[in-house]
C-alpha cells in the first residue's frame, strides 16, 4: 500500500507570513511571540503530536517592496518582515523532537554554496538526518540589491545559476568521500583514511571550489530537497533536482495536469516520477459546525490588511499593484506576469484556475479567492471531503499553511488530523529512519537516478 500523505507545516519565522492583518485579532496576537524561541518548540512538539511529517521555514532576504516603490507597506503591516535566520533554529528544533523533518530555506544568493553545504551536514548529523533543503533564486529586487547586485538577475538565468549552486552541493556531499573513509581505527591510529577523500576541484562560471568537504558524510549525505518552480525553466530545474516540489494548481483539476506534466518531464531524463514528490498547498478555517467554520472565515476576511496583501502580491509579482487599476482583470495582469523576472507564475496560475479570468479584477481575486481569504472553511469532516478530492488528483501531499503564523496548530492536530487517520489520509505512526526513508522507503540516500549521484569531481556539466 502507498504511504498515507505528505503533510507538511509552513511557517515564517515573522510576525506574518501570509496572514496580512490577523495580527490585529484576539487569535493573531500570540504572533508577537515570532522573535522568541518558546513558541517554535511549542510548536514542533504539537507537530510530532499530530505525526505530521515536516517543519517546512520559509524565508525572504528583502522586503515586498515594489508596492508604492518602495517597501513602507509591508513593513508597516510586519508583512514578512522582519525575518529572523531560519537555520540558527534548526539545532534547537531537532533537539526537542524526535521524527519531525526540518526543511530549512536557503536561496543561491545568501551564502556560499561550500559554507552552505558544510552548515547543511552538521545539522544533518545534529538531526540524525532529518533536515532538508528548500532551494530557492530569490524574487525580490531588494534581496538582490542586499548582495550587492544593481538589480534581480533574470529569472531563465537565476536557475542557470542555482544548477551550477547545486551541483557544487551535491559533489561536497555526494562525492568528497567515499563510504568507508571513516576508520575510527584504534589500533593503526588510523581516524579517516585520506585516501578515500577527494577534493572536488569544482570550476564553473560563478564558482572556483577546490574541496574536500570538511564533515564527514551526515546520516542522509545530500538533505532532503524541496523546491518550487512552475515556469518552464523551474519545472525543469524541479524535475532535475528536486524530491519534493510544490504545484501552482489551485483545483485538484488543474492538479492533474500539473502532475502529468512533472512525470512526463521525470522519465524524459530517465527518472522513476514516484522519486519527486508532488505537494500543494492546503490551507483551511475549522469549525465544529459548517455555519461555525463559515462565520469564522468571515471574520478574517473582514480583518484582512488589503494594503499589505497588494503589497505581497506585487513583490511576488513583479507588478506594482498600487499602479495598476483595481478593476483590470486577471487574464491581463497574468499576460504582464509571464514577462517579469519575479514568480512568473502566481497570475498565470491563478487565471487557469477560473473558467473566465477575464471577467474577474484582480482586486476581486486577492479579496475573495487568494490563498488566505479564499481559504476552504468547513468542519473536520469536511476539510478530510476536501483533502480526498485533492488525493484524487495524484498529488502526494500539502504544505499546510496555518491561518495565523503561530498558535493555531493545536486545532489542526486535535480536531482534523484523527480524521484524517482515520480515513487512511494520514500516517498513525512514524516510520524509523531518516527524513528521507520516512517519506520515500527506499534508504537514506538519493535514488541512484537523481542527477548527484552520477556527477563527476571537477569541471561543472550543466543539466
Amino acid at each position: 500500500m502507498p504511504r498515507p500523505l505528505v503533510y507538511n507545516a509552513f511557517l515564517h519565522l515573522t510576525p506574518n507570513h501570509h496572514s496580512h492583518g490577523y495580527w490585529r485579532t484576539p487569535e493573531g496576537r500570540v504572533q508577537y511571540g515570532y522573535k522568541d524561541l518558546q513558541p517554535y518548540i511549542d510548536v514542533v512538539k504539537t507537530l510530532e503530536r499530530g505525526r505530521i511529517d515536516a517543519l517546512f521555514i520559509a524565508d525572504v532576504v528583502g522586503v515586498y517592496d515594489l508596492d508604492f516603490g518602495d517597501g513602507t507597506t509591508t513593513i508597516r503591516a510586519g508583512s514578512q518582515f522582519p525575518e529572523n535566520d531560519p537555520i540558527t533554529i534548526v539545532s534547537a528544533l531537532g533537539h526537542a523532537t524526535e521524527h519531525l523533518g526540518i526543511a530549512v530555506t536557503s536561496n543561491i544568493i545568501q551564502d556560499h554554496p561550500f559554507s552552505f553545504a558544510r552548515r547543511l551536514s552538521s545539522l544533518d548529523h545534529f538531526t540524525n538526518g532529518r533536515v532538508a533543503w528548500n532551494i530557492v533564486t530569490s524574487y525580490l529586487s531588494n534581496g538582490f540589491r542586499n548582495y550587492g547586485y544593481d538589480e534581480i538577475v533574470g529569472h531563465d538565468d537565476r536557475y542557470e545559476w542555482a544548477q551550477e549552486y547545486v551541483d557544487v552541493t551535491y559533489k561536497l556531499w555526494e562525492h568528497s568521500w567515499e563510504d568507508d573513509a571513516v576508520l575510527h581505527n584504534h589500533e593503526t591510529g588510523e581516524f579517516f583514511d585520506p585516501a578515500k577523500i577527494h577534493t572536488i576541484d569544482h570550476v564553473g562560471k560563478r564558482y572556483k571550489v577546490q574541496g574536500p568537504h570538511i564533515v564527514e558524510p551526515s546520516p542522509q549525505r545530500t538533505p532532503v530537497l524541496f523546491q518550487a518552480g512552475n515556469s518552464p525553466a523551474g519545472r525543469s530545474f524541479a524535475v532535475t533536482n528536486a524530491e519534493v516540489t510544490f504545484l501552482p494548481s489551485y483545483s485538484p483539476a488543474s492538479a492533474v495536469r500539473d502532475v502529468a506534466i512533472l512525470d512526463e518531464q521525470a522519465r524524459a531524463i530517465g527518472r522513476d516520477p514516484s522519486s519527486l514528490k508532488k505537494i500543494v498547498m492546503l490551507s483551511t478555517v475549522i469549525g465544529s459546525t459548517e455555519e461555525e467554520s463559515k462565520r469564522k472565515r468571515e471574520y478574517f476576511r473582514e480583518n484582512i490588511d488589503f494594503e499589505a496583501l497588494q503589497a505581497f502580491w506585487s513583490g511576488g509579482s513583479g507588478i506594482d499593484l498600487s499602479s495598476v487599476d483595481p478593476d483590470t482583470p486577471l487574464s491581463e495582469l497574468a499576460g504582464r506576469a509571464q514577462l517579469g523576472n519575479h514568480v512568473q507564475s502566481n497570475f498565470r496560475a491563478a487565471a487557469d484556475s477560473l473558467e473566465d479570468p477575464s471577467t474577474v479584477s484582480w482586486r476581486e481575486y486577492l479579496v475573495e479567492k487568494s490563498l488566505l481569504p479564499g481559504r476552504f472553511a468547513g468542519t473536520p469532516e469536511q476539510i478530510a471531503d476536501h483533502v480526498q478530492d485533492w488525493a484524487d488528483s495524484g498529488i502526494d501531499g500539502f504544505n499546510v499553511v496555518p491561518i495565523t503564523t503561530l498558535g493555531w496548530w493545536d486545532e489542526w492536530v486535535d480536531h482534523v488530523v484523527p480524521v484524517l487517520q482515520d480515513r487512511g489520509l494520514a500516517q498513525r505512526e512514524y516510520s524509523p529512519g531518516t527524513l528521507r526513508e520516512k517519506l520515500f522507503g527506499r534508504g537514506d540516500r538519493l535514488g541512484d537516478d537523481h542527477r548527484a549521484r552520477s556527477l563527476r569531481i571537477g569541471s561543472h556539466q550543466p543539466a
